[in-house]
């Protein structure tokens, strides 16, 4: 069995670490609404870029189904059907620009600036009143950000932080879950996914199980006290993400 083109038996370390990030990722997603893609995705593309964005996102959106469907009754719909519009338009922005790209080289350059972009609007304390407009705005920017590089989640925090958490959480589930259906047939239809993208998501199963389990355990513990320390790791990976690209 092969992972991103390398084979799991003979990189026992490797194998750990993406389990790990994944399960961390499936942690944060369960417990925020979001947030896996900016957890996992920067990290995992440094291991090796095969395993963005389509295995992270076939992941991204299994964790949001199941976080959605937990809470269903709390979703918003016409907020979530809103937001998709915008991010049906940001699907196809984002798959176009994955097209133009020559080699992994040029992607993992796109790909770090795109992630170093959603740490900075993670980071920014920028607020946006929310409103269909803003949603449209940022609804767009999702699908373009998550469609290249799985982190979609950014820009829609920023119209959902005053939000009740209730609220936000279902509802943000629900527009990640189909938000990541929508950057999955585009990437299809731009010959950015194929078969062997769901071996990959396959073998990620056990950890992001493994995440959602010990994010129930934990319960409402997982709180803005460690946002920080995903910022960091996001930055850093986006930085040597960039950095690989240019050289």
């Amino acid at each position: 069995m092969f992972l991103g083109g390398f084979p799991l038996a003979d990189q026992p370390w490797l194998i750990l670490a993406v389990f790990l990030i994944v399960m961390a990722a499936s942690v944060v997603q369960a417990g925020l609404g979001m947030g896996f893609g900016l957890t996992a995705a920067p990290l995992l593309a440094l291991i090796d870029p095969h395993l963005v964005p389509v295995p992270t996102l076939i992941i991204g959106m299994v964790t949001a189904s199941m976080g959605g469907w937990r809470e269903r009754g709390s979703i918003i719909w016409p907020e979530v059907g809103i937001g998709i519009a915008g991010r049906l338009a940001g699907v196809a922005c984002g798959a176009l620009v994955l097209s133009q790209l020559e080699d992994r080289k040029a992607f993992m350059l796109v790909f770090g600036i795109m992630v170093a972009i959603a740490v900075i609007l993670s980071l920014s304390g920028w607020r946006w009143a929310f409103s269909r407009f803003s949603l449209v705005s940022m609804g767009w920017l999702s699908g373009l950000m998550g469609t290249i590089t799985s982190v979609g989640a950014p820009p829609l925090a920023l119209i959902y932080q005053d939000r009740k958490p209730g609220e936000a959480r279902p509802t943000l589930s629900a527009f990640f879950a189909l938000g990541c259906a929508a950057s999955l047939a585009g990437l299809a239809l731009s010959g950015w996914a194929h078969a062997g993208d769901i071996y990959l998501a396959l073998a990620m199963v056990p950890p992001m199980l493994v995440g959602i389990w010990v994010a129930r355990r934990i319960g409402g513990r997982l709180d803005s006290r460690f946002r920080p320390a995903l910022m960091a790791i996001s930055g850093a990976a986006a930085v040597m993400l960039i950095v690989r690209g240019v050289m």
